[in-house]
């Protein structure tokens, strides 16, 4: 059995960052993740993704932001139980849980962390008669490597940020880029919304709108799609495109986590915004997977969240002590190693 202080489940960055937070107050961590590697999303699905809204870095791929929480909590020394499902949990006489994976793995500790993003999720496909025939033959739900679609005609579907950043990111890869969206508003972020028009007026991007894909054309690979203008029903479009990219989000599912007895509100579990834990004492949900009023589902928002969530955990674990929080510019970063990490000496006699 495998114990441990705080036991996450989902190894995504709020997972990850909730390690490092975890790791000042000297708490241990151990993750599961169904996944084979660490990261989640950002390492599974989209690694070569530009993400924007990371607070000290104008651009980091999701990859690299992976690499660089990995690192960042490599004095804590992390446990990791990767390729494996949490399947039940078991609340046990002493108040702590046992949490048993698909692999019959069990894992013990006081507190829970449920930090599985989204759960596991299936791509929203298009209702497009022949488009299981092109899977991995010119299309796909998902960017792993861009590099993939250099010098290639590519047509992008969707109005939300995935189809937008991707826009974006392609249109200095690809030879050609066409972004197809039924609505002429999108529900993405505003100023990439701005750089798609930008791109479009430099002749970059061929933005078609509002309208949809209606048919896909080939023998056994790719070879043009159908687009009809919903303006107008009697004007279509045959664009011959390498690959076909329909974006149009994930269908996300909570797995076993959702038979544990969690309140659950549209597929999310409700936690409290004072420290992010569930209905259930001890049993903490951060990050995409929670919901309460005003949630928003961006990565720096999980790690606040992951934040706070230590914080309690911590006079969970040791409800007679009281932990005085510094800044780590003050105090360093002391890992369980032993190495210690310590603010520089300006930074310090300056504060002081």
């Amino acid at each position: 059995m495998i114990k441990t202080d705080i036991l996450i489940i989902g190894a995504g960055p709020t997972g990850l960052f909730a390690v490092f937070e975890a790791g000042l107050l000297k708490l241990k961590c151990h993750l599961i993740d169904a996944l084979p590697q660490a990261g989640g999303q950002c390492s599974e699905i989209y690694p070569k993704k530009p993400i924007y809204d990371i607070p000290g870095f104008p651009e980091v791929l999701a990859g690299e932001l992976v690499d660089n929480l990995m690192e960042q909590i490599k004095p804590f020394q992390p446990g990791f139980t990767l390729g494996e499902r949490a399947e039940t949990i078991k609340k046990l006489d002493d108040g702590s849980f046992l949490v048993t994976t698909n692999k019959g793995t069990e894992h013990n500790a006081p507190i829970v962390a449920i930090a599985g993003g989204l759960g596991s999720f299936e791509p929203r496909k298009p209702l497009l008669e022949n488009i299981s025939k092109f899977e991995d033959n010119g299309v796909a739900y998902m960017i792993k490597d861009p590099e993939v679609y250099r010098n290639k005609k590519v047509v992008i579907a969707g109005g939300g940020d995935s189809a937008l950043d991707w826009s974006i990111f392609l249109a200095n890869i690809a030879s050609q880029v066409t972004l197809v969206h039924r609505r002429n508003e999108f529900r993405g972020a505003l100023d990439s919304v701005e750089k798609v028009q930008e791109l479009k007026n430099q002749g970059k991007i061929n933005l078609i709108t509002p309208a949809e894909i209606i048919s896909l054309n080939g023998d056994d690979t790719l070879e043009s799609v159908l687009v009809r203008k919903i303006s107008n029903a009697n004007e279509e479009i045959l664009l011959e495109v390498d690959d076909f990219i329909p974006l149009f989000g994930l269908s996300p599912k909570l797995g076993p986590i959702g038979d544990w007895g969690l309140e659950i509100e549209k597929n999310a579990i409700k936690v409290n915004t004072f420290d992010y834990q569930t209905n259930i004492p001890g049993i903490f949900a951060i990050g995409d997977v929670n919901t309460y009023p005003g949630k928003l589902k961006l990565i720096l928002c999980g790690f606040h969240e992951a934040t706070l969530m230590c914080q309690s955990a911590f006079q969970i674990i040791f409800p007679d002590k009281k932990y005085v929080m510094k800044y780590t510019t003050v105090g360093g970063v002391s890992g369980f190693d032993g190495s210690t990490k310590e603010a520089p000496k300006a930074v310090v006699k300056a504060i002081e």
